[in-house]
């Protein structure tokens, strides 16, 4: 099983920019990596996702223009770069890993069989 750790959220101005950190450990070949938000009464969230292997990548299309994701697979992280953060992006963001290879599918919570604790991101005007 993968483990998963997230860091790097904090309070934030509307506008601001912010990078999360999730850190992967244990067998990462043919998985997906992605991130997700939930917000207080909201259902979880797709953000985007990233093949392991070959750096593929997916983003929701609510994020796409101001959110990308990235590897570094020397040091075994998957990166959410946020900029130009709304009010709206407020929310518990979590990363996820599921064995398989990107596709429609990554955009759905219930097939990742690892998740981290999360890291709060809070956007405030």
């Amino acid at each position: 099983q993968v483990q998963l750790a997230e860091s790097g959220g904090g309070l934030v101005q509307a506008g601001d920019s912010l990078r999360l950190s999730c850190t992967v450990s244990g067998r990462t070949a043919r998985h997906t990596i992605g991130w997700f938000r939930q917000a207080p009464g909201k259902e979880r969230e797709f953000v985007a996702a990233i093949s392991w292997s070959t750096g593929s990548a997916r983003v929701a299309d609510s994020v796409k223009g101001r959110f990308t994701i990235a590897r570094d697979s020397a040091e075994n992280t998957v990166y959410l770069q946020m900029n130009n953060l709304k009010q709206e992006d407020t929310a518990v963001y979590y990363c996820a890993a599921r064995q398989g290879e990107l596709s429609s599918i990554s955009g759905y919570s219930g097939y990742y069989s690892s998740w981290g604790q999360g890291t709060q991101v809070t956007v405030s005007s």
